[in-house]
């Protein structure tokens, strides 16, 4: 199972939200480059990244920020904000070497293809955001009537490989991923699924590792306050 440290932008700076919520901010880093030098450092094969501004509908400028980080040499997962063609043309240019679509996968299906088209599907993955059972949209702000089992499953037919799985409610609050519903959504839809969202124990890291079916896990908020290290982190996501 991969472990990929996550870097959260907004305005150029490291931040975390919790439950989303962008009046409830945290900010960890004015240098986002050192953050992910920090992570590589540390032995992380991955780096999740994600611009917040573009999941706002904010201006960035945090496609400088992954063209720097990608230069560092490790392959970055970017998302936020990509509901063009353009967009994740921009981001595969800038260096990621996976771009997560999220709210475009819901409004804008026919994206996915011109996507898989463009990157393959080694270079696409779909945002499955949920609260409460239901997918929310637009920087998690807009709730839809889709689970994300039957997302999922729709994702997969067109053609989509990897998924990332959030439960909003617990994302930055370092209560425990939800584990039952993201092993069922690999196990339903059969996607490769990257668990996020309120990883906060090295036994979360073990039982989802320990599964088989998870492809890997995004850590945040432990690791930037210190709960958990990276090293321990990454032992336990290949079983150690």
């Amino acid at each position: 199972m991969i472990l990929y440290p996550a870097i959260d932008l907004r305005q150029g700076q490291v931040v975390r939200l919790r439950e989303g919520d962008p009046a409830r901010q945290t900010v960890f880093s004015t240098d986002p480059v050192a953050a992910a030098r920090r992570w590589l450092d540390q032995g992380a094969q991955w780096l999740h990244v994600v611009n917040l501004d573009g999941a706002f509908g904010e201006s960035s400028i945090n496609l400088q920020v992954l063209e720097r980080i990608a230069a560092l040499g490790a392959p970055v997962q970017f998302g936020g904000g990509i509901r063009s063609l353009s967009a994740l043309q921009a981001a595969l240019a800038a260096g990621a070497r996976r771009v997560v679509i999220g709210t475009a996968a819901v409004e804008q299906p026919e994206l996915l293809s011109e996507a898989l088209e463009h990157a393959g599907p080694e270079g696409v993955a779909v945002a499955l955001d949920a609260r409460d059972g239901q997918i929310a949209t637009r920087g998690w702000q807009h709730a839809t009537q889709a689970t994300p089992e039957s997302l999922g499953r729709e994702m997969a037919s067109r053609g989509i490989r990897h998924a990332l799985f959030t439960d909003i409610s617990r994302d930055g609050l370092l209560a425990g991923a939800n584990h039952q519903a993201t092993i069922a959504l690999a196990s339903q839809t059969g996607l490769q699924v990257i668990a996020s969202g309120g990883i906060a124990s090295l036994d979360e890291i073990r039982v989802l590792a320990a599964s088989r079916q998870i492809a890997g896990a995004v850590v945040g908020m432990a690791l930037y306050e210190g709960r958990l290290t990276l090293s321990d982190a990454l032992s336990a996501a290949q079983g150690a």
